[in-house]
């Protein structure tokens, strides 16, 4: 099952896109943290993946006991969006992409209008 989806992984690890997956259930997830390549970056037909666009999170790990719904949620979107900016970054840097040099400051206007009522 895994080796199609590593495949699919490895072609979209040259596009500019992440892939979050959250793993919902008590099932083992070894797939989908093989498939994530934090601690190893994914292969097919014996070629690394350009770069990390996968991020798994098991769903469960992020269940409050204490009844804290909006603190588990709050975790739960911090920790899979936490690798995007990385991932933005090597795609931007693989490609030679540099960012547009920032616009000036906003100078407000010298002069003020003032009316009376």
């Amino acid at each position: 099952m895994i080796a199609p989806l590593e495949w699919q992984h490895w072609k979209a690890a040259k596009l500019p896109m992440s892939i979050i997956i959250v793993g919902v259930g008590q099932a083992e997830f070894d797939a989908m943290v093989e498939l994530d390549g934090d601690d190893i970056r994914i292969s097919s037909r014996g070629k690394l993946a350009e770069r990390d666009i996968v991020q798994f999170v098991p769903f469960r790990d992020y269940m409050d006991r204490t009844g804290n719904h909006v603190l588990s949620m709050a975790r739960l979107a911090k920790d899979v969006l936490a690798e995007i900016p990385e991932q933005f970054i090597s795609y931007m840097k693989t490609r030679g992409i540099k960012p547009n040099p920032s616009p000036p400051p906003y100078t407000p206007p010298s002069h003020t209008l003032h009316t009376q009522i």
